[in-house]
């Protein structure tokens, strides 16, 4: 038996609490619930960042944010950085992309940015592709080029792709064009949707349409309830998106079962990062808690089989690793890990580390127990978006996840927790030093 192939698909901005493996009540996920009966699910998954643009370069490089370059939105992937297509392509597979991108485009409005190059309505030409060669039907705005029901791509000629019909299954179409390609050679494709992000020019989640009176009767998250944000007119449409994304995964499984079978090709489902409803910040992520962090992650096919539910504490870290493992390659040695080791106990994390920016300058750690962060002091969003790092740090947030899982009860200012605070800080400063490079200083919050 060969390498196998391995598939990619990414959601933007799912919770995992929206699948049904992940305790969801209401029929959202069966594709995914069935594919995890036969694969491995993590139960602790985390985004290196709840930001597409940052998680998207993590999940193309193996690298932190800060280390890629891509700490915010409208920092670019740098041209000729080694990445997963070249790290596959050298092993002799065929490398494809379909859908959303989010990683050619340098805003150049700041002191110090890269200089001006948008691609939001345009090609990406093919050096910021990422090293996707063979295979490219893509945006790298995918918001811009096309609402819910309809729009454009483009190909790897820069051509116009049109399509109608609701976007997820428009995407899958395009990936399930690129799966009947005949090559000898084994393929990577990576799949990206925009769903269930909310669509930016409405400020909601569209789902198709009729969808959402499906789930009228869902359960709110404990972390939502009795909150303001914007859950209650969003919350039936996200979750019929996401069962929209389920729906397509099936057809992907039926079309990866029929070519290659079951055991022959490595099928990754994931996403970028969660989504808080605008209950923490004025926006849907960019925060310390696990609904901006936690992402949904099942793997099926070689080495990740049987139904097996893994606690590990795991990060989109580690995917790059990973899947250079599958392919047969050595363990590129990059910031994460193979979840291969992860699941047979080997380099096992006792906690997973965050970068946060944009609402802040920050940095934040979650422990099995704890979750702990801290943010740069002074105006949140005009350092967030200037700054990738910084010398102070302030505490921000604490909470205690075992008493208290929808983290409501911040503890940050509670005196009776200072050695507490002060041994997650040095959790975190070491995680900073280890990924950075750096040793700043956190210092207390101030008390009125």
């Amino acid at each position: 038996m060969g390498p196998p192939d391995i598939i990619v698909m990414l959601s933007d901005q799912q919770r995992p609490d929206s699948c049904g493996v992940y305790g969801q009540r209401l029929p959202t996920t069966p594709n995914l619930d069935a594919m995890a009966a036969e694969g491995v699910v993590f139960e602790n998954a985390f985004t290196v960042q709840p930001l597409c643009g940052p998680s998207r370069a993590t999940l193309q490089t193996g690298l932190m944010p800060t280390r890629v370059g891509c700490w915010r939105n409208g920092l670019a992937l740098p041209v000729g950085i080694p990445t997963l297509a070249t790290r596959l392509a050298a092993l002799g597979y065929r490398t494809s992309y379909v859908g959303k991108w989010h990683l050619a485009s340098d805003r150049g409005r700041l002191p110090g940015d890269r200089a001006p190059a948008r691609f939001g309505t345009k090609p990406v030409p093919p050096e910021r592709r990422g090293g996707y060669r063979d295979g490219w039907v893509a945006a790298d705005a995918l918001e811009r080029t096309s609402g819910p029901f309809g729009g454009h791509l483009f190909d790897a000629a820069g051509r116009r792709v049109h399509f109608s019909g609701y976007r997820v299954d428009a995407i899958t179409d395009l990936a399930l064009n690129e799966l009947r390609t005949v090559d000898h050679r084994p393929r990577l494709l990576f799949v990206s949707y925009l769903e269930p992000h909310h669509q930016n020019s409405l400020g909601r989640v569209v789902g198709p349409r009729g969808w959402a009176r499906r789930f009228r009767d869902y359960d709110v998250p404990g972390d939502l309830a009795g909150r303001a944000g914007d859950w209650h007119w969003n919350y039936a449409s996200y979750l019929a998106a996401c069962t929209n994304l389920d729906a397509n995964l099936g057809r992907m499984l039926a079309a990866i079962d029929g070519e290659r079978g079951v055991d022959e090709a490595l099928v990754v489902y994931t996403s970028d990062h969660g989504n808080h409803f605008r209950t923490r910040n004025f926006d849907y992520k960019r925060s310390c808690h696990d609904a901006s962090i936690r992402v949904p992650l099942v793997l099926r096919g070689p080495a990740f089989r049987n139904g097996v539910r893994s606690d590990a504490f795991v990060s989109l870290l580690d995917i790059v690793p990973t899947l250079v493992t599958a392919a047969g390659g050595a363990d590129p040695g990059l910031d994460g890990r193979p979840l291969h080791d992860v699941l047979h106990g080997r380099k096992a994390r006792d906690d997973v580390f965050v970068q946060i920016s944009e609402s802040q300058t920050g940095r934040a750690i979650r422990t099995r127990s704890h979750t702990y962060s801290v943010r740069a002091p002074g105006h949140a969003a005009r350092l967030g978006h200037r700054a990738p790092d910084a010398p102070v740090y302030v505490e921000d947030a604490l909470y205690d996840n075992t008493v208290d899982p929808h983290q409501r009860n911040n503890l940050v200012a509670d005196p009776a927790f200072g050695d507490l605070r002060r041994q997650l800080g040095d959790r975190l400063l070491a995680e900073v030093a280890r990924f950075e490079g750096a040793s700043p200083r956190i210092v207390e919050p101030a008390v009125d």
